[in-house]
């Protein structure tokens, strides 16, 4: 069986067991990159029922977001069913620029709060099918799987490695009231992702065109330094309205009494952000990890 035919497998599984399980459809989760937009399309070839979401993160480029809108409306049109989720943080609606100011540090790789609260926080009850990759990553290769019951406690997290794993019969009788998660694409390289877009044309984000090799959320520290000043200077709005919310957060925690000594403005906050490493004489990470908790 080819990997095509493989993740068709794949999600005609999951389909089954969302069913079963929550009594709902599969969710294709939707990003407006390449990986997502090959996981549609392969979910269209399946046959099976689903719903497509895209978590609104509200830092996205604004290529994507149209795109993302574009694409949902053809889709509406073929008959499908597509949902934009806006956050929502302890009750109410947030964005990426009010929610810096509430966790009192910007996002860094050890805090992706980002991640947690607006594109994650919404699987929990549903069997949602994702793009993720292990190629994108060495540390995915270890921590994420074909198909996974998502948990906050590691000891209750189940990941199926293989499509034979030998705790496949315990995942699909888990009874857990978590998140489960299918990777159809999970063992394709970035070779047969664009391999498959060749193939079948597949529309994709106009954003791959200019050369950009991602399409996150604009200033994701994932990305990197220098990335994230690529990107800043491609889309400045974006830097203003960093260092606006960093502003906010500087206040908020000089009223709370942990005012961060050598960060005076959110010019310094972003400098520091951006960097490759922490400024002497400014805030440290044990430091932030302090303040979250």
């Amino acid at each position: 069986m080819d990997k095509e035919q493989m993740a068709i497998a794949r999600l005609q599984d999951a389909a089954k067991l969302s069913l079963h399980r929550f009594k709902k459809p599969l969710r294709v989760t939707y990003s407006g990159g390449k990986d997502s937009q090959v996981l549609l399309a392969l979910a269209e070839r399946a046959g099976i029922d689903f719903e497509v979401i895209n978590s609104h993160t509200t830092a996205d480029a604004p290529e994507t977001v149209y795109f993302i809108r574009q694409q949902f409306h053809e889709l509406e049109l073929r008959g499908g069913r597509c949902k934009i989720i806006k956050p929502v943080y302890k009750g109410k609606p947030v964005s990426m620029w009010t929610l810096i100011p509430q966790k009192l540090t910007p996002p860094t790789r050890l805090m992706r709060y980002c991640c947690q609260i607006l594109k994650e926080a919404n699987g929990k009850g549903f069997f949602n099918a994702t793009g993720v990759r292990w190629a994108e990553s060495p540390r995915r290769k270890n921590s994420r799987g074909v198909m996974e019951v998502m948990n906050k406690d590691p000891k209750k997290r189940i990941i199926l490695t293989n499509d034979n794993d030998e705790k496949r019969n315990l995942f699909e009788t888990c009874n857990l009231k978590a998140e489960m998660v299918v990777n159809p694409i999970i063992d394709w390289s970035d070779d047969d992702v664009w391999e498959y877009i060749e193939s079948e044309k597949p529309p994709y984000n106009p954003l791959y065109c200019e050369g950009w090799k991602r399409v996150g959320c604009i200033g994701c520290p994932l990305a990197g330094g220098k990335m994230m000043q690529k990107e800043f200077a491609r889309w400045p709005k974006y830097q203003e309205m960093y260092i606006a919310a960093f502003d906010r957060m500087l206040q908020v925690r000089k009223d709370r009494g942990k005012e961060a000594v050598a960060w005076k403005t959110g010019v310094d906050v972003f400098h520091w952000w951006i960097g490759d490493g922490v400024v002497s004489g400014q805030i440290g990470m044990e430091e932030l990890l302090e303040d979250d908790k």
